[in-house]
């Protein structure tokens, strides 16, 4: 590396910095919700995408976290990675957050399909795991199919769904710090072998203390999203963000989305939510299949942080949206486009883009290259103590204005 970016940067990024009002990890700050307000909505899961609903009270998700903790402690798993295998819905987070009460290492994976096999082989690979923890239904279903019990033999299962009589009061709080593992944070594997990136417990507050100031979130925020919860913006997110400040979030699964793109819109509507968001192409989507008639039913002026990142954000995808559903009441200033990746927990840049007359959402100082499809948007800003340098691979040094190169990332959240 060259020393310009490691004498300045990668030295802070490994000294933690936490002001007093910052809980020490996501335990601490579930513990503190749960006792100052107990009865508050944490999650509400969508199970159709529209109003079946399912909901955790801070209080509630709380009490499940230490009773998956109790029975992962009494199997001796402490220090040890769980495979979490679970379908959308609120399961998979009192998994979760099962597993940091347990001092368990979780590791997120996609719901295994014939398609999926082989990823979900490598990553049991690499992590070696000791047990799986999923739902009954999930179970029943996987279990007696051979191609997956080939992939899993080794493994315990355990069902968290079904509520057991365990006693919270044998709960063991964890003894980690600040560079304790949390979890494994799979890549998607497109272009190889997926590889994890070992999440602490200080890269996650880090990195929730900066999308905090970044989105200007408070307890009062609400935020919905159908994102996968096995995935870095779906789980850092639409999950811990909500979790770590106090605030509610409404979810549904990726499919109820994907099937009916304006359910997304009506969740915003009806919840009066504040932020939400996904990659351009779900932008695209709803501007593809929303009609007439749907959008005379959605009310979008709550919705003050639209987030676009995890692909190419397109300029013309921010204007036609905004030209579309301006007449639901969204705000062009709404849009955050952002650029975040697995290595750095999630968030890495990002900051509120507005039109410019006859300039649109764009960085104009962007030279545009041949084949653009239309101009560039700029994805904002490091925050805080993180730094980004776009960097010449062969010589280390940073790049000149206009020219490309690799993108280099420091930072507490790294």
């Amino acid at each position: 590396m060259p020393t310009d970016f490691a004498s300045q940067y990668i030295s802070r990024s490994e000294v933690p910095v936490r002001s007093e009002s910052t809980p020490r990890n996501l335990i601490t700050a579930l513990e503190q919700h749960a006792r100052q307000t107990p009865k508050k909505v944490a999650f509400t899961f969508l199970v159709d995408g529209e109003d079946q609903e399912l909901s955790l009270s801070f209080s509630q998700l709380h009490t499940r976290a230490k009773q998956i903790a109790v029975q992962l402690q009494n199997e001796g798993k402490c220090g040890e990675r769980a495979l979490l295998l679970y379908p959308p819905g609120l399961e998979y987070i009192t998994a979760f957050m099962g597993c940091l009460y347990a001092g368990v290492v979780a590791v997120p994976v996609y719901p295994p399909s014939r398609h999926t096999l082989h990823r979900l082989n490598a990553i049991i690979q690499d992590a070696t795991p000791s047990i799986l923890l999923t739902t009954q239904d999930l179970a029943g279903k996987l279990q007696p199919d051979p191609t997956v019990d080939e992939v899993c033999r080794n493994l315990q299962w355990l069902v968290t769904d079904v509520v057991v009589d365990s006693s919270t009061e044998s709960w063991i709080p964890p003894v980690i710090n600040a560079c304790s593992l949390a979890f494994l944070q799979y890549t998607s594997g497109s272009t190889g072998a997926p590889k994890g990136v070992m999440v602490s417990h200080h890269n996650l507050i880090a990195n929730q203390r900066i999308i905090q100031k970044a989105f200007g979130h408070d307890r009062d925020t609400i935020v919905a999203g159908w994102l996968p919860l096995y995935h870095d913006m779906g789980l850092i997110g639409n999950v811990l963000q909500p979790l770590f400040l106090g605030a509610s979030a409404i979810l549904m699964s990726p499919l109820a989305f994907l099937e009916k793109p304006v359910r997304w819109l009506e969740a915003i509507t009806r919840y009066q939510v504040n932020t939400s968001g996904g990659p351009n192409f779900a932008y695209d989507l709803c501007l593809q299949k929303i009609t007439t008639e749907q959008k005379d039913n959605l009310d979008l002026s709550s919705w003050t942080l639209a987030f676009n990142g995890s692909e190419p954000v397109r300029e013309v995808t921010l204007r036609r949206f905004v030209d579309t559903f301006s007449r639901c009441g969204f705000r062009q200033d709404a849009f955050f486009p952002c650029y975040g990746l697995a290595e750095n927990t999630l968030f890495a840049t990002g900051a509120r883009q507005v039109f410019k007359p006859n300039e649109g959402m764009i960085d104009v100082h962007a030279p545009q290259l041949q084949g653009d499809l239309g101009r560039r948007v700029s994805c904002g800003h490091a925050m805080d103590d993180h730094a980004v340098c776009i960097v010449d691979p062969e010589t280390g040094l940073t790049c000149a204005d206009g020219v490309e190169g690799e993108i280099w990332i420091a930072g507490p959240s790294v």
